[in-house]
């Protein structure tokens, strides 16, 4: 992980309403979790699906495009999944604070 990954998550840990941060590698396994073990594998697999699944979905859509970002809104969360080369991160966040 590089200076700027770390970065990253200082800065997201600072902001109040972040319930917890993961980064994952390309085959689904927690490399670096804010949360205890059980959730950070359960988001893992979970996120891992839909990052394969949106990645598919934007070729399909536009060629020339590339999936950068996605944002999800549940009743309890908001799930920020921002992928990278080797990994991807995502950010959990309490809307409601």
């Amino acid at each position: 992980m590089s200076a700027e990954v770390e970065e990253m998550l200082k800065r997201y840990q600072g902001i109040k309403n972040i319930v917890g941060i993961i980064v994952v590698d390309n085959d689904g396994i927690a490399i670096k979790s804010t949360l205890d073990n059980q959730m950070s594998v359960h988001y893992a697999g979970h996120m891992q699906t839909v990052t394969e699944k949106a990645r598919q979905v934007i070729l399909d859509l536009d060629a020339a495009n590339e999936f950068t970002s996605m944002r999800m809104r549940t009743s309890y969360f908001e799930i920020m999944l921002m992928p990278h080369d080797n990994f991807f991160i995502v950010v959990i966040q309490n809307p409601c604070d």
